[in-house]
């Protein structure tokens, strides 16, 4: 394939990707925060809720370090990501599903950036049962950079008490699936699913070089 046609599809794809991920996932958290109370609980399927959270935190709800530190780390996260398929569409040496992971990666990364760096002025934070409103920019219940982000994606699968006769656990009640997600983190970890199960052969610099490039 001519090299200045795979620049174009490699570009397309990751503009496409990307812009859809942010998109998507922008739109449900604004519905989801405007029209839910915090903890509220929509039950569209048995395995499939809808349960509005926040956190200050990581993909899945994990919460590691200061929320500033977090902030800037995802920050610098996204802009290496954007640099690294900068390079990867100028070798032209890589196949567009890679692409479409790496993509997704950053869009997620970049759709909780979002919450984290806008939310805490744009939006009120009330108590339930009453729903947050969109305000003008500066009267949120934040400042700058210190945002909640917005988990609704809920699917508890399956659930069961441990026998009593087992040991540490007996008696305990178990349940899968457990941590509330939204949009931007399932499509973090689509992604590196796609690159470890996939296209792990991709990873490292030769890649992002071009043909003969040193």
């Amino acid at each position: 394939m001519d090299a200045t046609v795979k620049r174009r599809r490699l570009t397309a794809a990751a503009i496409a990707v990307a812009v859809a991920v942010v998109v998507l996932d922008q739109i449900l958290k604004f519905w989801v925060k405007t029209s839910f109370y915090l903890g509220e609980d929509f039950e569209i399927l048995p395995f499939f809720h809808l349960r509005f959270i926040q956190n200050n935190g990581m993909a899945f709800g994990m919460e590691i370090g200061s929320k500033l530190l977090l902030t800037g780390f995802r920050i610098v996260l996204v802009s290496l990501l954007t640099w690294y398929m900068v390079r990867l569409v100028r070798a032209a040496r890589v196949p567009v599903g890679y692409m479409i992971a790496v993509a997704l990666v950053t869009a997620g990364a970049f759709g909780n950036i979002i919450d984290c760096v806008f939310y805490g002025e744009i939006f009120t934070n009330p108590y339930a049962p009453m729903t947050a409103e969109l305000v003008p920019l500066g009267e949120g219940y934040g400042t700058w950079f210190h945002g909640l982000v917005v988990d609704m994606l809920y699917f508890p699968l399956f659930a069961f008490r441990w026998p009593e006769w087992i040991p540490l656990v007996g008696g305990d009640e178990f349940s899968f699936f457990d941590p509330v997600f939204n949009l931007a983190d399932a499509s973090i970890t689509v992604g590196m699913f796609m690159i470890i199960l996939f296209y792990s052969k991709y990873l490292g610099s030769k890649w992002y070089e071009p043909q003969g490039e040193k």
